[in-house]
C-alpha cells in the first residue's frame, strides 16, 4: 500500500470508529506502530485528523466550515458586531481562524484598518474591500476549516506587532481554562496572543461552559471577552474585579 493510500485508510477508519488506537491501526494496515505514529503526526499537521493527548487514539476533524458557521449564526453576528466596535481606526488587527472571527471580519468592512489573518474565511469576507488593508499569512492549508497552520504561520505572526487580536475557542471550562479542539491551531493562537498588545476572546453562549481537547490559556489571560453568554455563566463571575473586561453582545 502506498503512503497516500495508507493515510486515506487511516482517516476512513477514524471517521468510522471515532477513535482508533495506534496498535489497532498498525494491525489493520500491517505496518509497525512507529510508522502509524509518523502517519498520525503528518495527518494531524495537515488538519485531516487530530491526535488525542497521549497518542493512543485519534479523532477526525472534518466538520465542514459552512456547517459550523450556520450554528448559532445570529449570536456570532452579534459578537462580531460588538468586537468590531472596539477596533480603532488604523488599528492592526490579528484575526484567528474560526466562524466567530469571520463574523468580526464581516463587521470590519469599510473600515480603515489592517487585518492580518491565516483564515481563508476572513479573506473571503474582506478581499473585495478597498478600505481594509488585508495581509494573508502563509502556512499549511487545512481544507476542512479554511485555515493555514504550521511553523511558517507561527514564524510570520512572531514578526508582527498588532494593536488587537481576536481569538476563538471550542469551549471554556468552569475553572476558566480556554480550550481548542485542534492541535494544529493551538500554537497559532499562542503566537497571535504573544504578538498583540490586546487579546480579545470572542465566543457564543454555548462555549460557557464548553469542551475541547487542548488548553490554550486561562480566561483571565485575555484583556477582553466578548460573548452572548449569561453573565452568571461559569466562570464569568470570577472575572469581576480583575483586569479582564467582559462585554456582552
Amino acid at each position: 500500500m502506498l503512503v497516500p493510500q495508507r493515510h486515506s485508510a487511516i482517516v476512513d477508519l477514524v471517521r468510522e470508529h471515532g477513535g482508533v488506537s495506534v496498535e489497532e491501526l498498525a494491525a489493520r494496515l500491517e505496518v509497525s506502530p512507529s510508522t502509524i505514529r509518523r502517519d498520525l503526526n503528518h495527518l494531524d499537521r495537515q488538519g485531516r485528523l487530530q491526535r488525542v493527548r497521549g497518542g493512543g487514539a485519534v479523532e477526525a476533524d472534518e466538520t465542514p466550515f459552512a456547517r459550523v458557521a450556520a450554528h448559532r449564526a445570529e449570536e456570532k453576528d452579534r459578537v462580531g458586531a460588538r468586537a468590531a466596535a472596539v477596533v480603532r481606526e488604523r488599528d492592526v488587527v490579528l484575526l484567528d481562524i474560526g466562524t466567530t472571527c469571520a463574523a468580526v471580519a464581516r463587521h470590519l468592512r469599510g473600515r480603515e484598518v489592517t487585518v492580518v489573518t491565516a483564515s481563508l474565511a476572513v479573506v473571503d469576507e474582506l478581499r473585495a474591500d478597498t478600505a481594509v488593508e488585508l495581509i494573508v499569512l502563509g502556512g499549511l492549508l487545512r481544507p476542512s476549516y479554511l485555515s493555514l497552520v504550521g511553523a511558517l504561520t507561527q514564524q510570520a505572526i512572531a514578526q508582527l506587532s498588532a494593536d488587537i487580536a481576536f481569538i476563538g475557542t471550542s469551549g471554556v471550562r468552569p475553572d476558566g481554562t480556554v480550550l481548542d479542539s485542534t492541535g494544529a491551531e493551538v500554537p497559532v493562537k499562542h503566537a497571535i496572543a504573544a504578538s498583540s498588545q490586546r487579546t480579545c476572546l470572542v465566543a457564543t453562549s454555548d462555549k460557557f461552559p464548553g469542551s475541547g481537547l487542548l488548553p490554550v490559556c486561562a480566561l483571565s489571560d485575555a484583556h477582553m471577552i466578548i460573548t452572548t453568554a449569561d453573565p452568571a455563566a461559569d466562570p464569568l463571575p470570577a472575572l469581576e474585579g480583575t483586569a479582564t473586561e467582559v462585554l456582552f453582545a
